[in-house]
């Protein structure tokens, strides 16, 4: 600091005399030092800056304003610029209360220091060191691996009873023998191991149907505290599961050869895991018998025992309790029930099961709890991702041309690994359920073998078995310039007009509160449900209080001092899947997981838990409804699961009418099946309900998903949509598509395909209706100019798409909100998903950052967006069976801000295709890492990406090249008389010849080097005299040779010297 403090003081005192250019490179160079003030502040600078809030006399720091900060915090520091700290002041005092203290100065540099701090970077596809072959003493196949947390070791344990105890850097420290009085050491068969972190055991499971319970912690090495024997069938596989807020709940699930899945529940784990008889010594190392009847009849207080039948006598592959669900997932390689749920209800002693089937059976399965997916590896050579609470597969990787043995998921990553017979190791990609990496012809040789894949993913090691051998892949460690605004996938995010802040939520419970000038952070409140996953948010008419729903079914009211005045019990005490939330004058209305409208009114906000009000109008959808929006002064319209629309009357809570896409499908509703409803449907008055159009996009109208409603918006601006005929509701769902319709008339006026080959797609409206702005599950946007579109009524379906504004993909990952702001008189586009990051755009498409990037951006200082429009023939329609552009979209890097300049669209060409650098570069990528092609390129589309900005045309062909002064006038700097030597030959001087043309050095040469040469030359000369003794012969010789060679010597030197140089 002190070295830059001399020439800060010089650029102040000569400010008078800049020129312009000068300003605006020191504005520059000032900004980036602004950036840079905290962070060049040690210890001792904070110990004086806390002596500027506590003044002497003082006991208690002082609140000190703008001016007092600059002048105290320059005299106190006695370095830097006046401007620094008055962007400092200012960047502390975001409630703009004009003064702060020392509590707020201390939150501002612990909140930058920590969001440097949480910035991990991540790559897409993982890169791996060399395979490494473990050298273990394993004769029989390997039947487990575990990792032991406490002691940073690894065991692996093989059929015959062998275990090997391996380091923290994987080398073999100890090899132990395992067995059981039971049966003969030849006769042995060891099927599992588990580790139980919490007491700090290892249980074991034989052949013998038994379980042994081994301490790490006692005196012998892997002595046997417990034996559990007695078991009905033979046991083949274990998990272990235990809570971590309280280590006594514990629960060890096994199954068995005859399809049967038990569990042994503990709930005093860390004092005893079972009760040890009153006849038995006090020594630790006597060993417990157990039996299975004992646990069974509950003889044992300190634990209960689980059973459930769901394999039909097949043999159980594999066993987990998932902590989630609150259920235990089994599976087996059968063609019915071939993975089976099973779970205990409160007050029903046996246990409920639910099953999926799969043709050939199932050979492992993982469950990722962030996505709540379960992946099975099936015999059928195929991968299958499933919901829990759905009977049917969400996904199906394909790929593998054997079948799969085992899966594991990467769960900070969200990828999948999956092993295959063959020996090939496939990397998926979960959100676009894509292979992103294939790894084979680097594992062992064997044509039978028995493997076990075990992924530590804070380490980054995968470890494969192949009967004996032990292999390890290890992942090389490295960083990317992605910037996340949340550490878990962002849920949804608002913009407050009143504070000019915006809010974002994740599934992780956590609010965010930003600066939407600067995208700085303001505050964060951290488990506003607990644990519980935040689903959507909204802001009240004031926009002092802001309203936050999770998936526990409850929506609490916050102020922006993170006190919650209300909760709102909207899922009755139980779990609801709440998608949004739409606040009116005299109601709230909470939509998502029913097929009925869940109301609060605002006059019973009286206490902190309020309790739902009857919805008048009862139940007139056939699904869930998951969207809705209002109409002043009262109409309301509600879109559902299936497809339908239905019209309230908000005052009345009676329906009007009703309309969907699909002409000939029945709309009534059923009642029947919802629970706490004893009246049937409300008549619907309007006679015209059914729209007479239907979409041109119902190819099965047997398929409910065709037809999802997520996004419904009024075009509020369009006051005359009753007289004229037009469009006045736009709705958008799956398959990509947006529809246009007239709530007057029941009538669909327009639709067209937004986002090709996407399941599903959300959208927002500008508040004056002039822009659309759509988003899809790959993190594609598209803004839409809809000024003049659908504004009157049409003889015929409009499939013509409105005018494309700007085609975008700000995000890697699905977008799950979007919203607009105006700021500074600049449209503006916030894009929150599943990323981690929430993205500020303006309209035009031009990226101006990422909440949480080091770079604070100033949206005042952006030049207006430029009016750039795409033709609406340029765009595709449905009907017309043309390829589509979404993959060759820019993918704009969250590292810095990214503006684009005015320029002619028309003139614009690929640059990835028409330069060698963009060729190279394209080529790297794609042998780096393949990416999915949906579909070809069909023209010529504006790229904006790196090159964007560079105008690209063919070099000009130079005809001649100009030839130097010093060739055409050598007179000028050469004394020779090239009028005699005109017809000779030009004759360029060689090292072995002494230069007959003398010229002059000082005109050919700059003066540095000439005094650098003749320093260098008296250096020499200093080295020769000093070693004048020792080469009186070489002296002598040099005296006998002529004077030509002595020049010619003499030159030599010279040019090693310089080409030394």
């Amino acid at each position: 600091m002190s070295a830059q403090l001399p020439v800060e003081s010089l650029n102040m005192e000569n400010e008078e005399s800049r020129t312009p250019e000068s300003n605006s490179n020191e504005m520059e160079t000032s900004k980036k030092i602004l950036d840079q003030l905290e962070n060049r502040l040690s210890v001792e600078d904070i110990m004086k800056i806390q002596k500027v809030f506590m003044p002497p006399n003082f006991t208690e720091f002082v609140p000190v304003n703008r001016k007092n900060f600059i002048d105290n915090m320059f005299t106190a520091l006695g370095c830097g610029l006046e401007e620094e700290y008055g962007d400092l002041f200012d960047r502390i005092d975001v409630a703009r209360d004009g003064f702060v203290d020392w509590d707020k100065v201390t939150t501002f540099l612990l909140l930058e220091l920590y969001e440097k701090e949480e910035r991990a970077n991540l790559s897409l596809v993982p890169q791996w060191k060399e395979i490494k072959f473990l050298q273990s003493l394993h004769k029989e196949p390997i039947q487990s691996l575990v990792y032991l947390k406490n002691s940073h070791r690894y065991l692996t344990l093989s059929k015959e009873g062998r275990l090997n105890v391996w380091g923290e850097n994987l080398k073999l420290q100890q090899t132990l023998r395992v067995a059981t009085d039971s049966v003969r050491l030849r006769d042995l068969w060891v099927t599992s191991m588990i580790s139980l972190a919490n007491v700090n055991k290892v249980a074991v499971a034989f052949t013998s149907k038994e379980i042994c319970f081994y301490d790490l912690n006692s005196k012998e090495e892997f002595s046997c505290q417990y034996k559990l024997h007695g078991i009905c069938n033979t046991l083949i596989c274990m998990h272990y599961w235990y809570n971590p807020e309280d280590g006594n709940e514990a629960v060890l699930t096994f199954g068995d050869v005859c399809g049967e899945v038990n569990a042994i529940c503990f709930t005093s784990a860390l004092i005893s895991l079972f009760e040890r008889p009153t006849s038995s010594t006090d020594e630790q190392e006597t060993t417990v018998a157990i039996t299975w009847q004992e646990l069974v009849k509950g003889n044992h207080k300190c634990c209960f025992t689980l059973q459930h039948k769901g394999h039909n006598k097949e043999w159980v592959r594999q066993v987990s309790y998932c902590s989630n669900l609150e259920a235990f997932i089994s599976c087996a390689t059968t063609n019915l029930n071939t993975i089976v749920l099973g779970w205990k209800e409160k007050g029903t002693p046996p246990m409920k099961t639910t099953s999926f089937h799969v043709n050939e059976g199932v050979n492992a399965f993982d469950y990722h709890p962030g996505l709540n997916l379960i992946a099975s590896a099936a015999l059928d050579h195929k991968v299958y991702l499933w919901n829990p609470y759905m009977t049917k597969p969400t996904g199906v990787l394909r790929g593998h041309l054997a079948s799969v043995i085992a899966v594991q998921f990467n769960i900070s990553r969200r990828q999948l690994f999956s092993f295959s017979k063959d020996k090939v190791l496939r990397i998926w990609d979960l959100h676009h359920q894509l292979c992103i990496q294939r790894l084979a012809g680097m594992f062992p040789k064997c044509l039978e073998f028995q493997t076990i894949l075990h992924f530590n993913e804070p380490h980054g090691q995968l470890f494969t078995t192949f009967n004996n051998q032990l292999t390890l892949l290890e992942m090389k460690q490295e960083t990317s310039k992605f910037v996340k605004s949340h550490e878990k996938p962002v849920t949804c995010v608002l913009y407050n007009s009143l504070f000019k802040q915006v809010i974002s939520s994740d599934v992780e419970s956590t609010v965010i509160v930003w600066m939407i000038e600067t995208g700085q952070k303001i505050k964060q409140f951290t488990g506003c449900h607990g644990k519980s996953e935040i689903t959507t948010m909204a802001l009240d008419a004031s926009e002092t209080r802001f309203f936050t729903a999770s998936v526990d079914g409850t929506v609490k009211i916050w102020d922006f001092n993170g006190h919650c005045h209300h909760k709102l019990n909207a899922g009755r005490d139980q779990a609801a899947d709440i998608s949004q939330i739409l606040i009116l004058k005299r109601s709230i209305l909470i939509l998502g997981w029913e097929r009925i409208i869940t109301v609060f009114r605002m006059d019973t906000l009286t206490e902190c838990l309020v309790q739902p009000s009857e919805w008048k109008g009862k139940a007139e959808h056939q699904n869930d409804i998951l969207c809705a929006a209002f109409l002043p002064p009262q109409t309301l319209v509600t879109g559902s699961y299936d497809g339908e629309i239905v019209v309230w009357n908000n005052n009345s809570e009676k329906a009007l009418s009703r309309f969907h896409p699909c002409l000939n499908r029945p709309l009534k509703s059923k009642s029947d099946n919802l629970p706490n409803q004893q009246e049937g449907p409300q008549a619907v008055d309007n006679s015209s309900a059914v729209s007479h159009r239907y979409s041109l996009f119902a190819d099965n109208e047997d398929n409910e998903f065709n037809y999802i409603v997520s996004r419904l918006f009024f075009l509020e601006s369009r006051k005359n949509g009753s007289s004229s005929g037009g469009a006045n509701l736009v709705a958008c769902g799956s398959c990509g598509i947006v529809r246009f319709w007239n709530t007057f008339e029941n009538l669909l006026q327009a639709e067209f395909e937004a986002h090709a080959n996407v399941a599903s797609i959300i959208m927002t409206v500008d508040k004056n209706s002039d822009y659309l702005i759509t988003g899809d599950v790959n993190g594609y946007m598209k803004v839409w100019n809809i000024q003049e579109y659908c504004l009157c009524s049409s003889d015929v379906l409009i499939t013509q798409p409105p005018p494309m504004v700007a085609a975008i993909q700000p995000h890697n990952d699905c977008i799950n909100h979007l919203e607009t702001c105006v700021q500074d008189d600049h449209l503006l586009i916030l894009s929150a998903s599943a990323d981690c990051s929430i993205v500020l755009s303006d309209i035009s498409g031009s990226l101006i950052g990422v909440f949480g990037q080091d770079e604070h951006w100033r949206i005042g200082e952006c030049s207006p967006p430029p009016d750039r429009k795409i033709a609406a023939n340029e765009e595709k329609t449905a009907n017309q069976k043309q390829v589509r552009h979404e993959e060759q979209l820019p993918v704009f890097k969250h590292s810095t801000p990214v503006t684009e300049e005015n320029m002619d669209t028309y003139r614009r060409v690929n640059t990835w295709e028409s330069t060698l650098l963009g060729n190279k570069f394209r080529e790297s990528r794609i042998q780096k890492r393949p990416r999915p092609r949906l579909s070809a390129w069909g023209k010529m589309q504006n790229p904006i990406g790196t090159f964007s900005s560079l105008h690209m045309e063919d070099l000009e062909k130079v005809i001649d090249v100009p030839k130097p002064d010093f060739l055409q006038n050598p007179y000028k700097y050469f004394d020779v008389k090239f009028e005699e030597a005109e017809n000779e030959k030009l004759m360029f001087p060689t090292l072995s010849e002494t230069p007959r043309v003398a010229f002059d050095e000082k005109s050919l040469f700059p003066k540095e080097i000439l005094d650098r040469e003749h320093k260098t030359k008296l250096s020499g000369e200093e080295n020769l005299n000093g070693r004048k003794a020792a080469a009186n012969n070489a002296l002598r010789v040099k005296s006998r040779l002529p004077q030509r060679t002595t020049a010619r010597i003499r030159l030599g030197k010279q040019s090693a010297n310089s080409i030394q140089k």
